[in-house]
């Protein structure tokens, strides 16, 4: 029966306050539901004007209801997070970083004595040369052995062959590979032969009327003058993207995988900019 298996949501890339708005009323209903998610995992590390994460929005994004925040290349473009992501287990950088790296990659939660282990990779091709993250993923998932139930994986990554390769190359280890970092929700989910839910992208939540999160005019500066410019979160309403995945406990493995989109209607949503606090940071 459905009511026995357990409920995973995943979000995309939360962008700036436009993305934590509709993401703070997307919850509201969905967490109401009767086949709410047992676990919300969000990636975080847009979430402070499209740049970084503060702890006061880390603080936010428990207040909504989210469990576990992921992350990704761009976790640590504020530097207030060196002060408190150790103080956050929750809150999740690329366990493929170097060794002392502030924070951790991996997180195991407990639902209903079932336990699941969240962990955030960060791809290589098109990104930064970090550590391999299927070789990082292989030690880790070894660690677990006896630890975890399930192991989801929020794969950070550009480019769409390392994405789909990281799902067959864990396939029947793991219960899920979601894949993040292009803001742009893609429609090829499945579930694996071995019982991995997969996806290349969850999409984001953040601004319509932009390109992935970005205002037009500092983008087209850049892309149509090739001068260089400062982008800024667009304005107007948002959606959030993101998948719900259903394990069955008895198995660890995936049941199914389904995109989840919710969009803001135009002018259902209010007239604000970005809090001061949260742009601190360069572009």
């Amino acid at each position: 029966m459905a009511d026995d298996y357990i409920r995973l949501l995943l979000l995309g890339d939360v962008i700036g306050k436009p993305g934590r708005r509709a993401v703070k009323r997307f919850l509201s209903t969905r967490r109401a539901e009767p086949l709410a998610p047992h676990l919300i995992i969000a990636n975080g590390e847009n979430a402070a004007h499209g740049f970084g994460l503060t702890e006061k929005i880390v603080n936010e994004f428990f207040s909504m209801g989210i469990d576990i925040i992921s992350g990704g290349n761009h976790t640590f473009d504020k530097k207030e997070i060196f002060d408190f992501i150790d103080d956050y287990p929750k809150v999740l950088r690329p366990a493929n970083y170097p060794p002392g790296t502030g924070g951790q990659g991996v997180y195991v939660a407990d639902v209903n004595g079932f336990r699941i282990a969240v962990l955030s990779l960060l791809g290589r091709v098109f990104m930064e040369p970090l550590a391999s993250p299927f070789l990082t993923a292989d030690q880790i998932i070894s660690d677990l052995a006896g630890k975890a139930d399930a192991v989801i994986v929020d794969f950070h990554a550009e480019a769409t062959a390392e994405k789909v390769a990281m799902g067959w190359y864990l396939d029947g280890r793991a219960t899920a590979v979601v894949g993040t970092h292009t803001h742009v929700q893609t429609s090829d989910e499945r579930v694996l032969p071995g019982g991995l839910a997969y996806i290349t992208d969850i999409g984001c939540c953040g601004p319509l009327n932009g390109v992935i999160g970005m205002e037009l005019k500092g983008v087209f500066r850049r892309l149509v003058e090739q001068l260089p410019s400062r982008l800024e979160i667009a304005g107007g309403p948002a959606a959030v993207n993101g998948v719900t995945i259903t394990i069955d406990p008895e198995t660890g493995k995936a049941v199914s995988i389904v995109r989840e989109s919710f969009r803001e209607s135009d002018g259902d949503f209010p007239d604000e900019t970005e809090d001061a606090g949260d742009d601190d940071g360069e572009c």
